[in-house]
């Protein structure tokens, strides 16, 4: 067996036995952590441990990655993006509470009405990521969009398996409902979905309308006390009636842009009717 053989069996051994492990991690770290600890004097137990350690921190990242993909959120947003001083009525105590995710081990929901533009679904989405950092499934969906898969599914005599996938989730976001009135079909469809989790997951809803005009989107005042009486048994209420943000942020924009025309205007004056710049 030759020199060059003996040295580099090892390595390819190694490799192929951290593959087989699923330690990518370690596979790409450990020659460079070697020379590191070798440097530092370090014995090998406090090399494995920081091997280890780097190996547990990476699959952690990859795990809330993979969470996040799974969600679908239409955007990833977290509360430390979030302008409270623009909603003053904002309770940001309690925001900055529930993102800790005690209310998913209690089974407890959380309803975010306001009205449109005020940030109702960026609390909802920074709700959502840090509960996938804390390691507890979410998905992400519009009312409307909920509603047309659930009928899809009892079309195509799946619906009792979405409905158990629905349940089983730790953590499901509902956004806009209020924005697009329901169908008697999807109302009840939707009411199944909320009752089959009462006391068994939590659920996040944002609303434009406070809850006594819920019937004018499901259409039934039985259904629509029924529903409330499961999402508001244990439940957190946020308020964020204000200024829409994207209002806002469009008239500071406008403002912006005509400062700076006007500061273009003169800085180069023309004139209105050749438009060609004067001399200055």
């Amino acid at each position: 067996m030759s020199p060059a053989r003996d040295e580099t069996t090892p390595g390819v051994l190694l490799a192929h036995h951290l593959k087989q492990l699923k330690l990518p991690t370690v596979l790409r770290e450990y020659d460079k952590v070697a020379r590191e600890c070798a440097q530092s004097g370090l014995d090998h137990p406090r090399y494995l441990l920081r091997l280890v350690e780097l190996e547990l921190i990476d699959r952690e990242r990859r795990m809330v990655e993979r969470r996040i993909r799974a969600a679908r959120f239409p955007a990833v947003k977290s509360l430390d993006t979030f302008d409270f001083a623009a909603i003053p009525r904002l309770n940001k105590m309690l925001v900055l509470e529930l993102a800790r995710c005690g209310y998913i081990l209690g089974r407890e929901n959380v309803i975010a009405l306001g009205n449109s533009g005020t940030g109702k679904t960026h609390i909802a989405l920074a709700l959502g990521l840090a509960a996938c950092q804390k390691g507890f499934p979410v998905t992400f969906t519009t009312a409307a969009s909920l509603v047309n898969q659930l009928r899809e599914a009892r079309d195509e005599r799946r619906l009792l398996r979405l409905q158990r996938e629905l349940a089983a989730v730790k953590l499901l976001i509902v956004d806009e409902l209020g924005y697009v009135p329901l169908s008697s079909t999807g109302a009840e469809l939707l009411f199944e979905v909320f009752s089959q989790r009462y006391e068994r997951g939590s659920t996040v809803v944002t609303s434009n309308l406070p809850f006594e005009d819920w019937t004018s989107v499901l259409g039934s005042e039985r259904l629509t006390g029924a529903l409330l009486d499961r999402l508001t048994h244990h439940v957190s209420i946020l308020s964020l009636n204000g200024d829409s943000y994207r209002l806002k942020a469009s008239r500071i924009r406008r403002s912006r842009l005509g400062a700076a025309e006007q500061n273009q205007a003169s800085a180069n004056p023309y004139d209105p009717e050749t438009g060609e710049v004067l001399p200055t």
